[in-house]
């Protein structure tokens, strides 16, 4: 128990200056004591206070970013990244920071403002990190970074990633139900000579770069707000396939790991992972699947006329129709849904007026040439040349092409558009998708919502291409073990990134990635610095720039008020 007594001002010296500020003491069991106390300055400060000008203007400001970096921190800390990481991985000798701390640094990066770690200190000290996290400068050498992730090798990071994929599950409440597959691959800047990232290697390039290494990459996420739970890293020449059996024994460990049993788990992949063993191995698992299969494959079902089909959900899936059966398939008999959309039809019905016109055009100008008879070519290559012009998907079946004539010179070329053949085609095969599943019990509208979450996954590999946040690149790194620690932290920022978005979401704010980081980068720190007249380091005053009622509803959903500046 204390009794207060009056306040009172009272001065400190400090560097051959005085500071005044405004105390309170008391008694606290009979002994007077300064219970608490406000700063106030110096005495010009004082006496400009009291006259009510400022005291001094600015000699300078500066500019922080703030919003972006404090949601995706707290977000860290609230699954406590920098702890799981050292748990498992301790912190060596003469290291400035922790393994996690640096770890979590780097996604962080990812999120906000992708660079190299050599560019990664000067983007530091533009951000108001350093205040909040106290993490020095000097902690910050790109040589540390790297000296972190060499302590990090494939088996602990499989153990670090199931431990935040169990954290995730329970801090947001996920839902396990449904999980969707998909892969893709990354083109990396890796020289051909380097025989450190077998990783690193030529394949089929989806970026469309065939003149660069790949590394590719299978996630598995939930459907309820794409969040990463398991990746797989591998040498970007492999058939997507190959890795089908990897990611489904992850995921069945895994998932009994958190949830116990496998009852309720519905996988989702598209047709690139079909194959015989690949569906065994589903099969052997007893776990629930949804897939499709390639149309062109089961004419009996293409047959079936629309007249038979019957509405999905006309208010959720307008337009959808369906035919429910059974069909056999991968060496099982198991539920097809043939599904006609008009949508999707009307949209493959104009491009394949485009791709015929294209071919039509290029036919034109061939038969054009060969008639003037100047051509030295012979017959088997410009044959070649008129295969490689209807090899695109069903143009043969509509364009017919005779080429006649034996000697350069006399070679002649006639083509046909065959018009019944393209309504026919039209009929058969347009707005179809043929969905293939085990869960006999679900309505064809629950069969169609699984398939279509597979946009969860691509959007997210569509999000890691995007050079500016939650980036994949710029990688700098050019070996098997670094690139395997990039691909995840990258991963982990992609996490990070969409359970914000998916928070959002829960809160009625309906945005992007991108929209979100934005509209958070918008609230900045400023920093006005003043001079007291004395030599010395300038006070520095921090402010937040004003918010939107946007950024004052992201704000208080991430709490970053705890990582404001304070008076």
């Amino acid at each position: 128990m204390y009794y207060l007594d009056m306040a009172s001002i009272v001065g400190k010296k400090q560097g051959g200056q005085t500071y005044y500020y405004l105390v309170e003491s008391a008694r606290v069991n009979g002994k007077p004591r300064i219970v608490s106390q406000q700063y106030l300055g110096s005495a010009a400060e004082v006496t400009a206070k009291l006259s009510g000008t400022p005291a001094g203007e600015p000699v300078r400001t500066q500019h922080k970013s703030f919003g972006d970096l404090a949601a995706v921190w707290g977000m860290l800390e609230r699954l406590d990244v920098a702890g799981v990481i050292d748990a498992l991985v301790p912190r060596y000798a003469n290291a400035a920071a922790s393994i996690g701390t640096y770890i979590a640094l780097a996604t962080a990066n990812r999120i906000v403002d992708p660079c190299s770690k050599l560019a990664f200190a000067d983007w530091w000290a533009s951000t108001a990190g350093p205040r909040f996290t106290k993490i020095r400068a000097a902690a910050l050498d790109h040589r540390r970074f790297w000296d972190a992730m060499d302590r990090l090798d494939q088996t602990s990071l499989e153990q670090i990633e199931a431990e935040l994929g169990r954290r995730i599950v329970t801090e947001f409440d996920l839902d396990l139900s449904g999980l969707v597959l998909d892969m893709t691959n990354f083109a990396t800047y890796i020289d051909s000579t380097n025989a450190k990232a077998p990783i690193a290697q030529r394949g089929k390039a989806k970026q469309k770069r065939v003149d660069l290494r790949l590394v590719a990459l299978a996630l598995v996420v939930t459907r309820d707000g794409g969040i990463p739970l398991i990746s797989h890293a591998y040498p970007g020449d492999r058939p997507d396939v190959t890795q089908f059996a990897t990611v489904i024994n992850q995921l069945v460990t895994r998932y009994q790991q958190v949830a116990g049993t496998l009852e309720s788990l519905t996988i989702v992949y598209d047709a690139g992972q079909n194959s015989a063993d690949n569906h065994e191995l589903v099969e052997e698992a007893g776990i629930g699947f949804v897939g499709s299969l390639p149309p062109s494959e089961h004419p009996d079902l293409l047959a079936v006329p629309t007249s038979r089909y019957r509405p999905v959900d006309p208010d959720t899936y307008p337009g959808l129709t369906c035919h429910d059966t059974s069909v056999t398939a991968l060496g099982v008999t198991r539920r097809a849904i043939v599904t006609h959309s008009l949508t999707l039809h009307a949209a493959q019905s104009r491009g394949f007026d485009q791709t015929l016109a294209k071919a039509r055009a290029r036919l034109t100008q061939l038969q054009a040439r060969l008639a003037r008879g100047r051509t030295r070519r012979a017959a088997a290559a410009v044959q070649a040349e008129i295969e490689a012009i209807i090899k695109p998907r069903w143009v043969r079946e509509v364009i017919t092409t005779t080429l006649t004539g034996e000697q350069p010179a006399q070679l002649r070329l006639t083509y046909r558009t065959n018009q019944q053949a393209r309504k026919r085609l039209e009929q058969r095969i347009f707005g179809k998708r043929v969905l293939f599943t085990n869960r006999t019990q679900w309505s064809a509208a629950e069969v169609v919502a699984a398939y279509r979450s597979q946009n969860e996954v691509e959007s997210g590999f569509r999000q890691m291409k995007d050079p500016h946040v939650v980036s994949f690149g710029p990688m700098h790194h050019w070996t098997d073990q670094k690139i395997r620690v990039h691909v995840f932290y990258s991963v982990l920022a992609l996490t990070i990134a969409h359970l914000m978005r998916r928070q959002a979401e829960q809160a009625g704010l309906h945005l992007s990635v991108r929209e979100l980081l934005a509209t958070l980068a918008g609230i900045q720190e400023t920093v006005l610095l003043y001079h007291d007249g004395g030599k010395g380091r300038p006070r520095a005053r921090r402010m937040l720039t004003d918010q939107s009622p946007t950024q004052q509803q992201l704000a208080k959903l991430y709490g970053i008020d705890q990582y404001a500046p304070t008076r």
